[in-house]
């Protein structure tokens, strides 16, 4: 990336907020076409991507004003930073912008673990600055900006995790994070760990395990692979999503993640002893209430206005 430096940082006179995009890919770049959207020339946005290309196709998309790699210029007037890239290089990174930080600045996230960046990065905060947990539950099996989508947060999930900071900062971030249109929600960092093990990082290695299945089926791979249809693409669309990303997720939140996961094991085994017995009535027990359960979520989605694809 040296030397990437697309647009000088001249933010326009009426901008009123600076916000500085760090990752500006699928989360990244959809906030920033989404406040581009809303705020017009009122926010000036600087962005930093992983190549040239991607801060070239930021700019193009208009999810950011400036990119660039000179993290004095991305970061430096920043009133908001908000951090996207994958989870095990969100500390390291906050490591590098920390001396170009300016007093009364906030940092967010999209880390789809909360307990290990807030315990790990919390120390590294110079004086003056907020850290402000957060997790937009939302994405797409596609990666990177050329995937951004202004309204891909609506009607979706966020989650805030407002440990220990001061709420006219809180306040701040939510004035900014409203145009997104999310359902924000605060959950204190191991009630959130816990449950995005269940509801999205135990369903991703899930599928990840079909899509496994269905490779070492042998010698009827390719017979399996021509009745592929809607069922089989569905359950296992979320295996496409960015490799990097959920190896970050299961290596910092493995304790979470593998306890659902041997619980999702004994569920299996439950099923695979009533198929080998014959047990029609368990078996149709388990999807009865199953289908009740789902059936009842949705509605109660449809009633919150909650967006659960």
């Amino acid at each position: 990336m040296s030397g990437a430096d697309f647009t000088q940082p001249n933010q326009p006179q009426q901008a009123t907020l600076k916000l500085a995009i760090i990752g500006v890919g699928l989360i990244g770049g959809s906030l920033g076409l989404c406040l581009k959207k809303h705020m017009g020339d009122q926010i000036f946005i600087t962005g930093l991507c992983r190549t040239q290309s991607s801060m070239q196709r930021a700019m193009e998309r208009g999810a950011v004003d400036f990119a660039g790699d000179d993290l004095a210029k991305v970061v430096g007037s920043a009133d908001i930073v908000f951090l996207s890239p994958p989870v095990l290089q969100i500390v390291p990174m906050v490591e590098k912008i920390c001396p170009f930080l300016k007093p009364g600045a906030i940092l967010t996230d999209a880390g789809s673990t909360k307990n290990y960046v807030y315990q790990h990065l919390k120390p590294l905060l110079p004086d003056g600055v907020t850290y402000i947990a957060g997790h937009p539950m939302t994405g797409k099996e596609k990666s990177g900006v050329a995937a951004a989508d202004a309204d891909l947060f609506r009607g979706k999930a966020y989650v805030i995790v407002p440990t220990g900071a001061p709420k006219a900062a809180v306040d701040k971030l939510m004035s900014v994070l409203q145009y997104t249109e999310a359902n924000f929600t605060t959950l204190d960092l191991a009630t959130h760990d816990r449950c995005a093990a269940v509801i999205s990082h135990v369903p991703h290695v899930t599928a990840a395990a079909l899509v496994t299945l269905l490779a070492r089926t042998g010698g009827d791979r390719e017979a399996c692979t021509r009745l592929i249809g809607g069922g089989f693409k569905d359950t296992t669309r979320i295996a496409s999503s960015n490799a990097d990303m959920w190896a970050d997720i299961c290596m910092t939140n493995g304790p979470a993640i593998a306890d659902n996961l041997r619980a999702l094991q004994g569920i299996l085994g439950e099923v695979i002893t009533a198929c080998e017995t014959h047990d029609r009535q368990y078996i149709h027990d388990y999807f009865t209430e199953s289908k009740t359960i789902r059936d009842g979520l949705l509605e109660h989605a449809a009633q919150e206005k909650i967006d659960p694809n």
